[in-house]
């Protein structure tokens, strides 16, 4: 019955999106409360889970394990494949991927691999054999970038090579074939052909984050989900709309969101106002104490942090980018909660993506040592607070046939919006201490969403039908019906943030 409150159940998440969950295998090093080990996974928050990362090896031009001791069995390792792919024994749903690459594995071996016919051919058998070997359900190509890092021009058509040759291997197997994708327009403008790609992969896995850091020295967000401005192209929705123009399925598309952020010093600790791609900074930013990595830290750092009520830590909100921020003197921390999870996930509905992928569950607050926030869903509540009484809603309630509010009040969190004395009401969750709150903001967020946009359209399509059914000689008077359209278009416009092209 727990499982069933919380919306999960040992079959997933039952919104119907991907999730997609990657795991940082070398998390099992971290020290004290930050140590990740595989047994700390709660596999029914995720559809996918993506085991990282595997390697290339340059002399045989084939996939590889990077750490025989946590991969596999010989010599008394840890089995790191086998005890995940065996999580689908008791999560049946479950997809269990490999990815190879990631950013300390480089880009120039993958170039000289992908630049010839036969080291490629010999790369798809290693994988295929690796696939059936560990029983993994598919390969996750995370190439750190085609054309870039020491690559040459000619990767952005010798990776698609190498994809639809994969492909080609894979699917007599049934076997899943997805890739992580730079999300940076410099990057997608000279290392991948979209179109292509998005024909041959099964999912593409978005990098929506790292658009700024300490590299930039000023700070700005990690994961803004709109520019500083209208040429600033470093945002989720600009990489969004980016693909979908250049030919990607929408349905493909997998939008990735940070479970960390990005820590900086300001180079005048003195200076009032943080603004976002001006405030200067320091080249290097400092580190958590589990992560161990300047410039970075996990949510379970950030939250940890906000939870000692000893720290000094001040807590902001940056309306552009809808991104929280921190500061204590001259440190800043930018990064992603749940309110700011929350939007995006409402976004990549919105856009009608295929779901949502993580990078990675292992920084988040996977212990549940840290409050609960209570503005996860503020903006959700703004959103039905404009339409709550709108006369074309009470319209479209008519058609929509919701649940009655009065009968499920303790059935289940998946049903969010129903209707009690033909009144539309918005139910939410009580923030609760609870492990893995970034994890379940998505599956709440992702429900809460696609009812949002149920009740909108079918709104939307009651205003189309009275523009049809308008007669000529309808005076434009408070209570006429071109004026209730007229009104509830203004506050349509409103409740849709985010505009298709």
């Amino acid at each position: 019955m727990a499982a069933v409150m919380d919306g999960q159940t040992l079959g997933g998440p039952m919104h119907g999106r991907v999730v997609v969950c990657y795991v940082g295998t070398w998390a099992v090093y971290r020290p004290s409360a930050g140590k990740f080990d595989l047994a700390d996974i709660e596999p029914s928050l995720c559809t996918h889970l993506v085991y990282s990362f595997a390697g290339l090896d340059e002399s045989t031009h084939s996939i590889k394990s990077l750490d025989a001791w946590q991969d596999l069995e010989k010599d008394y390792g840890k089995a790191g494949y086998k005890r995940l792919v065996s999580l689908k024994d008791r999560y049946p749903h479950l997809k269990v991927t490999i990815a190879i690459g990631g950013w300390n594995e480089g880009s120039e071996k993958y170039s000289r691999m992908a630049a010839n016919p036969v080291t490629r051919a010999k790369f798809v058998q290693s994988a295929l054999q690796f696939l059936i070997t560990y029983k993994f359900d598919g390969l996750d190509l995370d190439w750190e970038y085609p054309t870039k890092r020491g690559g040459t021009p000619e990767d952005r058509n010798n990776y698609v090579a190498m994809v639809k040759e994969l492909k080609d291997a894979f699917e007599p197997y049934g076997y899943i074939l997805t890739a992580a994708l730079g999300a940076g327009k410099e990057t997608m403008d000279t290392a991948y052909d979209l179109a292509r790609l998005s024909r041959y992969l099964d999912f593409i896995h978005m990098m929506c984050y790292d658009y700024h850091g300490t590299w930039d020295q000023v700070v700005g967000a990690n994961a803004p989900l709109r520019g500083t401005n209208e040429s600033d192209f470093l945002s989720v929705e600009y990489t969004i709309k980016y693909l979908l123009s250049h030919g990607v399925s929408p349905y493909k598309m997998v939008l990735g969101l940070p479970i960390y952020g990005r820590a900086f010093l300001l180079t005048n600790p003195a200076v009032k106002e943080i603004q976002f791609g001006l405030t200067p900074a320091k080249n290097v930013g400092f580190a958590g104490p589990y992560t161990r990595e300047a410039g970075f830290l996990g949510y379970n750092e950030i939250c940890e942090g906000i939870t000692n009520k000893s720290s000094k830590w001040t807590y902001n909100w940056d309306e552009q980018a809808a991104s929280p921020y921190l500061r204590d003197g001259e440190r800043v921390i930018v990064y992603d909660n749940p309110r700011s999870i929350a939007i995006k996930v409402k976004m990549a509905i919105d856009y009608g993506l295929g779901g949502l992928m993580v990078w990675s569950i292992d920084t988040d607050d996977f212990r549940g040592s840290c409050d609960p926030e209570n503005d996860t869903y503020i903006d959700f509540v703004d959103r039905y607070n404009k339409i709550v009484d709108d006369a074309i809603l009470q319209e479209a309630l008519k058609n929509l046939k919701l649940p009655d509010a009065n009968r499920i009040e303790n059935l289940s969190r998946r049903t969010a919006y129903a209707v009690a004395n033909n009144k539309l009401h918005l139910r939410l969750a009580e923030p609760e201490f609870s492990n893995y709150p970034l994890m379940r903001t998505i599956n709440e967020a992702t429900t809460l969403a696609l009812e949002e946009k149920r009740i909108l359209d079918e709104m939307a399509a009651v205003v189309k039908q009275n523009e049809i059914g308008d007669k000529p000689e309808d005076k434009d008077d408070e209570g006429s019906s071109s004026a209730v359209v007229a009104n509830l278009l203004l506050v349509l416009c409103s409740v849709f943030s985010y505009k298709l092209f």
